[in-house]
């Protein structure tokens, strides 16, 4: 299964907030815990990485804070995964740095870069300013393997 870690699930959430609220840029990791209902150490190193990685900007002081380093529209969803878990790699040969002991002489590499290449493009097309907007119920509800055919998850 490929899932990211709640982390990056937690710093996507985190930048969503920076970016719904012009209003108040500058978010300091106890407001940003508070809102998000996060540990405040795990909101600090989220923070932390994503200021590391450059989607964040860090400012000091007893008016310290962060602020988004870039517009929501221009922050893609590859970036902050990239930031956050490293570089996408569906399968280990894909990835930087593989260390697969068959990479060489495998005859469906290519076709897992294929997919690799269509899922990083997926992400960095879709920006941090359409995080901000909730999706209408059937883009949102959650889906499975049926058979073989992908089938929409009936709760309830």
């Amino acid at each position: 299964m490929i899932r990211m870690t709640r982390l990056t699930d937690y710093g996507i959430l985190l930048l969503t907030l920076f970016a719904r609220d012009e209003k108040h840029p500058q978010k300091s990791a106890r407001d940003l815990s508070v809102e998000a209902k996060l540990p405040l150490p795990t909101v600090s190193k989220i923070l932390k990485l994503l200021a590391k990685h450059g989607l964040l900007e860090a400012h000091r002081g007893v008016r310290g804070g962060f602020t988004l380093s870039r517009k929501p529209d221009q922050i893609t969803m590859a970036s902050v995964i990239n930031a956050l878990e490293g570089p996408l790699g569906v399968t280990d040969c894909c990835a930087p740095a593989s260390d697969c002991g068959i990479e060489n002489s495998c005859i469906v590499k290519s076709n897992w870069m294929k997919i690799n290449r269509v899922v990083f493009g997926a992400l960095d097309r879709i920006t941090l300013a359409e995080m901000t907007h909730p999706l209408p119920a059937p883009a949102a509800t959650p889906v499975e393997w049926k058979g073989s055919k992908l089938a929409t998850v009936q709760k309830g």
